[in-house]
């Protein structure tokens, strides 16, 4: 045995366990449809994510020398990249590119003629100042799919107010409504509105397309984060609107349900949601109390509403009793809806969740990248990326002379200026 030091071991991450999944085809509905994404940090760039997956080739303008605010967030950071960053970013194309200079907004314009949609998440004063707003953009193509993601959306007095995630979330109600009455207001444990308002600008985005196909129409698609988290709350609001109760935050235990919520056992909490009659009666026959189920004062889910506090102690009497995976497998086996409270860790390595494609470790050109896939299966197969993250301007050359044709000349003089 050699008499030296232990070689220092590189660190292990969690992702080294994930599946192992190479660049390979993945979905190719919208396969020929061209996005020119010129969004920063999360909303933007998840709805461009989205777009990428269903086949579109998206290519993101990134400003030279910094790129996506996002590449700076961290810790924690992946061999210097952003986790936060990479979480958004695959299946694109990277240009660096400064088009507040006329040099460089001569060429933004001669990749918007080229493009089916431009997606963009500037206020519109900013949008306006930059060349970038929908008169100046439609006049050069008019049947561009223009799509502006902003925290309050583009008219009325707050069109140019600052906007963040927490900042819709205070303003939409979710925030009030979450956490327990006796603590402060929570923002949810992700960046909900971001998605939210990502996930509507691609669906939108799509339909406009089919629209586009149909009558060779542009469209304005205006997306609001302030909007979009608060139709998340409609299950709320619409109940208040029709009877004039103010939901208040209760720790998730006030569900129109009578009983919904979590429960602790004899060692860790399970969350339960008896939501009609007949589970209501599976469950009291599970826990061997099949009388209670057949009291008159239990009779309704609205009696049950009612007298939620004394139903509910006797359930967590009853819980207590045993682990949770004796009762997990029980309400399982008799079809009562239960299930466990994961930690992110336990539900990335979950090997269900992991069989359907949702986590995985995406190997390209010597970089290993965890990622959460689209979560969407289509004939029967999960999606396969089709590139890694990109690196900032990774792509720049190729885009500049093979999308528009710039000779060598060209590009020397855009590098010579600090264009590109």
């Amino acid at each position: 045995m050699s008499g030296g030091p232990d070689k220092e071991r590189a660190p292990q991450f969690p992702a080294k366990d994930l599946p192992a999944l190479r660049p390979g085809v993945g979905f190719d509905l919208i396969k020929g449809t061209r996005v020119l994404d010129l969004t920063n940090s999360v909303a933007g760039p998840f709805a461009t994510l989205l777009l990428a997956d269903m086949g579109a080739e998206v290519v993101k303008i990134e400003r030279p020398g910094g790129g996506d605010d996002s590449r700076a967030w961290g810790p924690p950071f992946l061999d210097g990249e952003s986790l936060w960053f990479l979480a958004v970013n695959r299946n694109k194309q990277s240009l660096a590119l400064d088009y507040t200079k006329p040099e460089g907004h001569a060429v933004l314009i001669d990749l918007v003629k080229c493009a089916d949609v431009v997606v963009m998440n500037v206020l519109p004063r900013a949008a306006t100042k930059l060349g970038i707003d929908v008169k100046t953009l439609r006049a050069i193509k008019p049947d561009l799919i223009y799509v502006s993601i902003t925290g309050f959306g583009m008219e009325g007095e707050r069109a140019d107010w600052a906007c963040y995630d927490l900042i819709a979330e205070g303003y939409s109600g979710v925030m009030d409504l979450t956490g327990e009455i006796a603590n402060d207001p929570q923002k949810v444990g992700t960046p909900a509105a971001d998605m939210l308002a990502g996930q509507d600008a691609a669906l939108a985005t799509l339909a406009a397309l089919c629209a586009r196909a149909r009558d060779g129409k542009g469209r304005v698609i205006d997306i609001a984060l302030v909007d979009s988290m608060t139709r998340f709350l409609s299950c709320r609001i619409v109940p208040y609107l029709g009877s004039g109760e103010v939901p208040r935050r209760s720790g998730g235990k006030d569900s129109v349900i009578a009983i919904y919520q979590s429960f602790d056992t004899a060692d860790d909490p399970i969350t339960l949601g008896l939501g009609n009659d007949n589970v209501w009666k599976r469950f009291w026959e599970i826990v061997g109390k099949p009388e209670i189920a057949g009291r008159s004062e239990y009779r309704s889910n609205t009696e049950r509403r009612e007298r939620r506090g004394e139903i509910v102690a006797q359930i967590r009497t009853i819980l207590k009793q045993k682990p949770r995976a004796y009762w997990l497998a029980q309400f399982r086996a008799g079809r009562v809806p239960a299930g466990p409270i994961n930690r992110v860790d336990e539900v990335s390595h979950d090997e269900n969740l992991q069989a359907r494609g949702l986590f995985y470790r995406l190997t390209d050109g010597g970089r290993e990248i965890p990622q959460v896939g689209t979560g969407i299966r289509i004939d029967g197969q999960p999606n396969v990326p089709r590139s890694a993250p990109p690196r900032l301007g990774e792509h720049t050359t190729n885009v500049l002379k093979n999308l528009l044709n710039y000779d060598d000349a060209k590009m020397a003089a855009l590098k010579t200026a600090a264009i590109i």
